[in-house]
């Protein structure tokens, strides 16, 4: 069946360069997922909160090693970015504070959702909300091209509110029935930023 509209984000146009590191304001990096980032990612999953918004956890390194690879492949299949956010260090010895993604990717129409986590330590100290503007400036970036980017929490998740207001995202409505959690079916509060809106307040 013929599609009569071209592709908003050609195929390859992602794919086709390796997936950016990205600077963050205060001295922060969003970066590819590495191998030895799976004890981080065993700990997150580790965490009540992650597991209560995200509905997963890992049982062991070998089992979070597993996803970083899923999440390194995605960037070349063009269905979700996932970069971890880290604070840099000497050596390779990054601090890994946390993971950001655009998940769902639909290049057609240049759409994703940003999703993100952030470890127990780093919490309360601004890093997300920093995280989530740099993937939105790199996304609506006139060579990436992305149109539409939403941020998706529920509606009992008040410090997913905070960090949608604080970057930028303004709160189009609520989805009912959202999303199914271990305790039941959330209704969803989504969020939105398309190309051309102002800057952030």
């Amino acid at each position: 069946m013929p599609i009569l509209v071209a592709p908003h984000i050609p195929p390859g146009r992602l794919s086709s360069s390796p997936q950016p590191s990205l600077p963050v304001e205060d001295g922060l990096l969003l970066r590819p997922w590495c191998p030895t980032d799976a004890p981080a990612v065993l700990s997150a999953f580790s965490d009540p909160a992650i597991q209560r918004w995200h509905m997963r956890r890992a049982d062991s390194e070998e089992e979070a090693a597993s996803w970083i690879e899923q999440w390194t492949s995605a960037w070349y299949t063009e269905t979700d970015i996932h970069w971890a956010i880290v604070r840099p260090g000497t050596e390779g010895r990054d601090e890994v504070l946390g993971r950001i993604a655009l998940r769902g990717l639909i290049p057609q129409v240049g759409y994703a959702e940003c999703a993100y986590w952030i470890l127990p330590a780093a919490r309360g100290r601004g890093v997300a909300p920093l995280a989530v503007g740099a993937v939105r400036r790199w996304a609506f970036d006139e060579e990436t091209g992305f149109e539409r980017l939403e941020l998706v929490h529920s509606l009992v998740n008040e410090a997913s509110c905070r960090v949608a207001a604080k970057a930028g995202f303004p709160l189009e409505g609520i989805r009912r029935r959202g999303n199914l959690h271990a305790d039941g079916w959330h209704d969803m509060h989504v969020h939105a930023r398309v190309r051309g809106d102002g800057q952030p307040g």
